[in-house]
């Protein structure tokens, strides 16, 4: 009954908040149509806003929890969706949520795993060590010494998110039937893949698999750890694992202090980048500083920490190859071929001119090259080359959203780390390295390698596949000669009879000629 009541009175809440901040006008204004704009100016009539619209859309969804909260923040990657003022703004959304009473939690963890808290642990901290939208986690220590984190899902999530994406789900059917970038833009793809990561982030089992195939790719790498866990205590709603032992990535003067080599660092944050996308096409896709620790550990000092696994990116072998050839054309200043890159993936109409393509490219990436890091922002041009989409009417991809929100994550820690770092040249040699492995004699090893299983299952098959496929060409062949011969023998039949006709009607013709001409004769 409560949550029924609250189902029906959220509509009215969102109501009162998009009312009291403004976000009716500020919908409205940005629509072309004369009727929208003046409905907007009635609306805003008697209504006083002096806050930035940019504010005023952040202060709503912080007002409007944790799911306007996130999807504020999957939107301020959408620079081509909105303008940029809203859009920096969003990017200050914070997750802060106070986490819920520790008797609830310790509820929570022994319905999941079917023991008192006392049997599961030989010691647990009640007071959580962090609180977010989706969970709180707790640091304990097994029975047999190990420290472990457990992460415990935020009762009640699931009904809350399903009733707030509903209402999302409706506003952007609105944007799209209203909007003239609407169909361009897919807000409802967006919508719905802000749905599945949500989801996502709701099955911890699926989170687990998430950081065990992540510290799997990332095995020889040795430059990033990942927590190994607990999989006889890890379920839907609670997920135990190593607990990781590391200093912040923002923290730099405990990390100077410590003597970890903080331009090292920074090369290494991009290293690991460009590995998990174009080698593995799975990456980590929530790399803000939160989650982000560097070990001081003897063992493993210097070395990245990677936590929280909810949100998990993937790219395809065409995602992959797409963009490694873009970025590789963008790094030779190749921006003809980035244009026809774009026209042969369908992203732009087959119709667009190269030349045309290639110039609004050149104009946008050229004054970047050759700058450290500090003058570079990848966000403005990001922004840039997303004006240069509306223009040409770029189907923006919606599994792509993700990639960019990371590469923004990895200029802002670039830019923390170490300011004078050149992105373009760390990722250049690293770049040609992948493409020469997938293009070249290695790359062709490689992939021989990984289809041999198939090919040793189909090796001994072989003969016997081509003779049945030689028998079954060999019967077609004969019964197409059958046929056609049928077709010759109909076919002659009808021209001998066409030739009898003619030739009959010339005799004819020739008889009742000399006919005519004896009887002119006889007559005369």
């Amino acid at each position: 009954m409560r949550r029924a009541l609250t189902t029906f009175l959220r509509p009215f809440y969102i109501g009162l908040i998009v009312l009291r901040y403004g976000l009716d006008t500020i919908l409205l204004d940005s629509f072309r149509h004369p009727s929208l704009r003046t409905l907007s100016r009635v609306l805003s009539f008697g209504r006083r806003h002096e806050a930035p619209r940019g504010a005023r859309l952040r202060e709503a969804f912080e007002q409007l929890g944790p799911i306007f909260v996130k999807f504020g923040q999957m939107l301020s990657t959408r620079r081509d969706l909105l303008p940029p003022d809203v859009a920096e703004e969003l990017a200050r959304l914070q997750d802060r949520v106070p986490p819920f009473p520790a008797e609830q939690s310790v509820a929570l963890i022994e319905q999941a795993l079917g023991q008192p808290v006392s049997k599961l642990f030989k010691t647990f901290e009640a007071q959580p060590v962090a609180s977010a939208s989706i969970a709180q986690v707790h640091f304990a220590v097994l029975h047999d010494g190990r420290e472990v984190a457990v992460k415990v899902l935020r009762p009640g999530m699931v009904d809350v998110i399903d009733d707030d994406l509903a209402i999302l789900r409706t506003l952007a059917g609105w944007v799209e039937r209203l909007s003239a970038d609407g169909r361009r833009l897919k807000p409802r793809e967006v919508v719905a893949e802000f749905d599945k990561y949500l989801h996502d982030e709701l099955d911890l089992v699926r989170e687990a698999a998430n950081a065990a195939q992540l510290r799997r790719n990332m095995k020889d790498l040795d430059l990033v750890l990942v927590p190994e866990m607990v999989w006889d205590m890890c379920t839907t709603k609670v997920m135990v694992m190593e607990r990781m032992k590391g200093v912040p990535v923002s923290h730099m003067d405990r990390l100077r202090e410590a003597g970890v080599d903080i331009r090292k660092l920074a090369r290494d944050g991009v290293t690991i980048f460009f590995t998990q996308v174009f080698r593995d096409g799975f990456f980590h896709a929530d790399m803000h500083p939160g989650n982000i620790q560097v070990s001081l550990a003897p063992n493993s000092f210097g070395r990245y920490i990677a936590l929280d696994f909810g949100i998990i990116g993937t790219l395809t072998e065409f995602d992959k190859d797409y963009l490694a050839q873009n970025f590789m054309a963008f790094f030779r200043r190749d921006y003809k071929r980035v244009a026809e890159l774009h026209i042969e993936s369908g992203w732009v109409p087959a119709t667009t001119r190269v030349d045309e393509l290639e110039g609004a490219v050149r104009t946008v990436c050229e004054p970047y090259f050759d700058r450290p890091l500090r003058e570079i922002s990848l966000g403005q041009v990001l922004l840039r080359l997303f004006q240069i989409s509306r223009r040409f009417n770029v189907e923006v991809q919606p599994q792509l959203v993700l990639l960019q929100k990371t590469l923004l994550n990895v200029e802002g820690l670039g830019r923390q780390l170490d300011p004078d770092l050149d992105l373009w040249t760390s990722a250049k040699p690293f770049l040609e390295r992948w493409m020469h492995e997938q293009i070249g004699w290695r790359g062709l090893r490689q992939r021989l390698i990984r289809e041999a299983p198939r090919y040793a299952k189909l090796l001994p098959e072989l003969p016997r596949l081509v003779h049945e496929n030689l028998q079954h060409g060999a019967r077609d062949v004969r019964h197409d000669l059958q046929l056609m011969l049928l077709e010759q023998r109909r076919t002659n039949r009808f021209l001998g009879a066409l030739v009898f006709t003619l030739l009959g009607f010339i005799l004819g013709a020739v008889v009742v000629q000399v006919l005519m001409r004896a009887h002119l004769l006889g007559v005369l």
